[in-house]
């Protein structure tokens, strides 16, 4: 165990594990709060359909050759979940079927564009990194994480702004709109910020993996409480543990960050599960 905290002790002196760390916090953090939302409204496959559009753009990016290719990233992704929450609505295209098309698709593309136009000896590798989560985490540059920072603190001041209308539109979106909220215009919104927490947690877990920061937080919190404050509140403080305590075992074992978060996770809901039975059974 001593050896354990030594090691640990000494990792974290760099820099590159500290701004690991700052990033994987906020981006747990900013998942979990909108994951709530998401899970009562049913709409958590929507952050799973996204992330295969921004995988499907990242590989655009990676044609094209652009060094920089978050911004690319985040247009495609955005105007994706736009399109996504117009075409919900179309009683012609059913919601499910629309994340559906549009991110069956854009996982298609994405792979076919990457074997036609390969500019790397290993397909396969860079296809699982991006996929399933890389250790590009722990090469982040100073310029990375002041933009993940930034943005994640976007997303935080938006919840906390706009905390009721999400609230209202959450639990009752006919009731909110006869009262006078713009559902539209809140929906919309919360579509663009999930869009641009799915493009910050790319490098943390991959593409595939993100919905489990998404589910996990707010369904381990609503085993044990059941306002929507508490279930918030316990969520964030859910997803930051995980991500820290993940991001530290993957560095220590030397595992694949995002998988080992994940797995974190699942460990979290399982303990959160027993405690929530046993709480009710104690009623």
């Amino acid at each position: 165990m001593t050896e354990i905290f030594d090691k640990l002790s000494l990792y974290l002196q760099f820099s590159f594990v500290q701004y690991a760390l700052i990033v994987g916090v906020l981006i747990a953090l900013c998942s979990s709060l909108l994951g709530v939302t998401l899970v009562l409204k049913r709409f958590s496959f929507i952050g799973d359909g996204l992330s295969h559009v921004a995988f499907g753009a990242m590989a655009i990016a990676a044609v094209v050759g652009l060094t920089n290719d978050m911004p690319l990233i985040l247009a495609v992704t955005t105007l994706s979940a736009i399109l996504l929450l117009r075409t919900g609505q179309n009683t012609k295209i059913k919601g499910d079927a629309a994340v559906a098309m549009i991110s069956v698709g854009a996982l298609a593309i994405g792979y076919l564009l990457m074997n036609l136009f390969s500019k790397s000896s290993n397909i396969s590798g860079d296809v699982c990194s991006t996929l399933f989560g890389s250790v590009s985490i722990l090469t982040l540059t100073l310029t990375e994480v002041w933009l993940s920072t930034v943005l994640s603190g976007i997303v935080i001041v938006i919840f906390v702004l706009f905390y009721n209308k999400i609230f209202s539109v959450t639990f009752d979106e006919n009731f909110a709109k006869a009262t006078g909220v713009r559902t539209g215009l809140y929906n919309l919104l919360i579509a663009v910020v999930i869009a641009v927490i799915i493009v910050l947690a790319m490098n943390l877990v991959g593409s595939l993996l993100i919905s489990a920061l998404v589910i996990f937080p707010a369904l381990s919190a609503m085993r044990v409480f059941k306002s929507f404050r508490s279930v918030t509140i316990c969520s964030g403080v859910f997803s930051v543990v995980g991500a820290f305590l993940g991001i530290l075992i993957a560095i220590v074992a030397g595992t694949p960050v995002g998988s080992t978060i994940v797995a974190t996770d699942i460990v979290g809901f399982v303990i959160f599960l027993v405690i929530g039975a046993f709480a009710k059974r104690k009623a």
